[in-house]
Order: C-alpha cells, then structure tokens, then sequence
C-alpha cells in the first residue's frame, strides 16, 4: 500500500512540473515560476553583476543617482518595457492611487491644488526616446529642444485620467516643469492638443534666476511662491526624484515611473 502511495505522489509531482514548463511554452511567459528558472526573455539578460530588472529598481527606488545613461546592454530591456503593457500598468497604479486619495480630500477652499510634471508625467516623449536608444544615448539638448518645439507629444493616458478625476472632484491643475520659459506657448499648445485643456497655473523655468540652480531647488521655490500665494498643494505627482524632493513637496507625492533619464 506504500509502494502504491509513493509511485501515485511522485507520478503527480512529475505530471504537475511538465504542465508548469508546459504552460509558459504555451503562451510565451516571462514570468519566474519559483524555485524554477525560466529564460526571461529579451532584455532580461544579466549585465556586470546586476539584472537590468534589478537596475531598474535601483533607480525607481533611488538607489542608484546621478546616473547619465542607461547601460547599453540595457536598451533592448527598457525598449521592451516602454513600449509594452508593463509601463502603462506602473502607471496606472500610481495614478489610481492618487485618485483614491484625492476622493479622501475635504475640498471646499477653490485653493486647493495639485501639481503635475509635464515631461513623462503628463506628456510622453517615448517618440524622441525611442528614436535615441531608449536613454543610452547622451542628452543632446539641440535635439531634444527641437523635438519640443515640434509640440507633438502624446498624452500620457493613465495621467490624463488623474487630471480629468482631479478636475471633477474641484481641485485646481499645476503644471511645474523644468522645460525653460521661452517655449511656454509651444508647451501650452501641446497640452491643449493632447487634452490638458484647463489648469489653474503654467510654471516653465526662468533661466535667468535660475541658472545654475538644481532642479530640487527650482522646484521648490516655485512650490513655496504657490503657497505664498495662498494655495493649499494637496498633491504633487512627477516621474523624477527631484519633482517630489526639497521643501514644499505638498500634502502627498506620487512617482511615476522613468528610466530613461536622470535629473538631480
């Protein structure tokens, strides 16, 4: 009776590992089934001692700063997650907690206000990106600004929708961004045309005051400058650190998801 027992639960071990390799033959997954090690795909090869999975989250999580590009070897990966599902599901789980937290707001002043980012918070510019190595080339700030000026950015959907829910619920829009003064009116036109089409203020960088200066430092003053001007900032989203870092950062601040580029 033992012997019998024995043969039926390795028999059902052995039938329980084929359907597992079975199932991601099937239908392709990436996923890691543990303790199994499954191939991972494009992109998710191991680069110097570290994954470019586990790069990515030592950037998301502020780990690893100051960096200028992304590894080369990393391309294909960051590629494969811009541009599949997994970007826009980070992003949509960023922003749906903005909006459960928003509906928790007592708004009743007409003063309260949420600043958004502009570039890869509200706006997309996976197009330039994608045409430039997906962060593995240096910043060229010509071409970066020239792409800008074409005023084309997409909308970035999951942000749109916090901002329409934000917009419903009474709470005024900020866009802060570090995009310089003189292209203000390109920066407004591509708002309205991807469906920003309200906001209460439009904050670009003075390059003269300024300069030099840290976009923390920027930032922050132009939170105060709001607050000064009686506002209450209730929230406060942004795909960099330096969005959400300093002084004045509001009442709570949400990160969105980069990894193309790093600003301090």
């Amino acid at each position: 009776m033992k012997k019998i027992l024995i043969f039926f639960f390795v028999t059902l071990l052995v039938t329980c590992h084929g359907n597992i390799l079975n199932h991601d033959d099937d239908h392709g997954s990436n996923n890691q089934i543990f303790p199994l090690r499954v191939k991972s795909g494009s992109g998710g090869h191991y680069i110097e001692e570290v994954s470019c999975a586990s790069w990515r989250l030592g950037i998301e999580a502020h780990n690893i700063i100051n960096w200028k590009t992304i590894p080369k070897e990393c391309e294909k990966y960051i590629g494969n997650y811009m541009l599949g599902d997994q970007y826009r599901a980070d992003s949509k789980a960023v922003n749906r907690e903005g909006y459960f937290y928003a509906k928790t707001l007592n708004i009743t002043t007409g003063k309260d206000i949420w600043v958004f980012d502009i570039d890869e918070t509200s706006l997309s510019n996976l197009p330039y990106y994608a045409k430039h190595g997906f962060g593995v080339e240096p910043y060229n700030d010509t071409l970066f600004n020239q792409w800008v000026d074409l005023g084309t950015a997409p909308a970035l959907p999951e942000s749109k929708k916090l901002y329409n829910k934000l917009l419903s619920l009474g709470i005024k829009i900020a866009f802060l961004t570090g995009r310089p003064l003189k292209q203000k009116e390109i920066t407004a036109k591509n708002l309205r045309r991807a469906g920003f089409k309200k906001w209460e203020k439009l904050i670009l960088k003075n390059t003269t005051i300024y300069h030099g200066k840290t976009a923390v430092t920027y930032k922050s003053s132009e939170r105060k400058k709001l607050e000064e001007g009686g506002y209450r900032i209730v929230g406060n989203i942004g795909d960099q650190w330096s969005d959400i870092l300093g002084t004045n950062t509001g009442e709570r601040t949400f990160k969105l998801p980069d990894p193309l580029y790093y600003i301090a």
